[in-house]
């Protein structure tokens, strides 16, 4: 399983970014999002940004992985406010998955 780590461009020139997540810097392919200014936040799987992505979700994401890291060392976690985005709203299926009216 891959884990999408979010990370702040810090500088972009053309398809290689310089980006930080955690005080961490690395150089990222953007090679399939394009060239993005400083400040932009995207998710990267395996040194490629997959996606541009909202400074919300990237503080959303960020909190789903230290919740992760957390339980995997045991430690005592309040996962409603690390996972907050999720604890208000209703799981939801994707379209395609929907039961129409036709089919009931």
């Amino acid at each position: 399983m891959c884990i999408g780590i979010p990370m702040q461009v810090l500088r972009c020139d053309g398809f290689v970014a310089l980006c930080e997540a955690e005080g961490e810097q690395q150089t990222v392919d953007m090679s399939l999002v394009g060239e993005l200014p400083p400040g932009s936040w995207v998710l990267v799987f395996l040194g490629a940004a997959r996606e541009q992505i909202t400074e919300q979700r990237a503080r959303e994401t960020a909190d789903a992985i230290s919740a992760l890291h957390s339980v995997m060392r045991g430690e005592a976690v309040d996962m409603d406010s690390l996972f907050a985005d999720l604890i208000q709203s209703e799981p939801q299926l994707p379209e395609h998955l929907q039961i129409t009216t036709e089919e009931q």
